[in-house]
């Protein structure tokens, strides 16, 4: 089985090819550039250098979301449109699940956060038992504050490791607040790696969690920031 993998959902544009058990290729950049100029070429190249057919390909995997509108859109396009001309299924795979999948077989609680602005994170909390990837929480949307009240309640004692580009942005409030014991991913596995959406993505593909191009849509999670904008407004003149 050969699966593409995508992920443009965050600041990292990555692509890469799955064949069985073997990571092919991976791609993966970031670097001042929007995934509208990168994506495509990096995924020409990453076919080109495997000597990879597309006809080869069974399914596409992408990361779903949450992430950035404009990345996710950009990322569901090309699925799609790999998709349609290839006939073949999209798997789409939840953007914090196959971040936290890079941190492999750690012993306590996998944290990734993604900045969503004003002081709010993405989020999803993941372990592993008995070497079998598994979602405590599920994918979200919260203040950094009620996460790491949360994270104090709840796994008091337990070992977590934070990783995704909230990280930077938020590091100094959870090493003042946040009570158990911590750690920070490194760099070579704290941003989207498209190596882990097309593993997950073939894991979810044998459990059949699969859409067709013309039924997949990025999982947003809130709405965008021109929305909020407007909604906002519409609530002042109201007033």
């Amino acid at each position: 089985m050969k699966i593409i993998g995508i992920d443009s959902s965050g600041l990292v544009t990555s692509v890469a090819i799955i064949e069985d058990e073997t990571l092919v290729a991976e791609y993966t950049v970031e670097h001042k550039k929007t995934h509208s100029t990168t994506l495509m070429p990096m995924l020409s190249e990453i076919v080109k250098m495997s000597e990879t057919s597309l006809q080869e390909i069974d399914a596409v995997a992408i990361a779903a979301g949450p992430g950035s509108f404009t990345g996710l859109r950009i990322g569901s396009a090309t699925a799609k449109g790999l998709a349609y001309s290839l006939n073949i299924p999209i798997v789409p795979v939840p953007t914090l699940a196959a971040l936290a999948y890079n941190v492999q077989f750690f012993d306590g609680i996998i944290c990734p956060i993604m900045d969503a602005r004003r002081e709010q994170v993405y989020n999803g909390l993941y372990t592993f038992i008995n070497g079998e990837f598994t979602e405590i929480i599920g994918q979200r949307a919260l203040a950094v504050e009620e996460l790491i009240t949360g994270l104090n309640a709840e796994f008091s004692g337990k070992n977590i490791v934070f990783l995704g580009d909230g990280v930077p942005v938020y590091k100094h409030i959870i090493n003042e607040k946040l009570e158990t014991t911590h750690f920070y991913a490194p760099s070579n596995i704290s941003k989207q790696r498209a190596g882990s959406v097309a593993v997950l993505g073939k894991m979810y593909y044998n459990r059949n969690i699969i859409e067709t191009a013309k039924d997949h849509e990025p999982v947003y999670l809130r709405l965008s920031q021109a929305e909020r904008e407007r909604n906002e407004k519409q609530l002042e003149n109201r007033e």
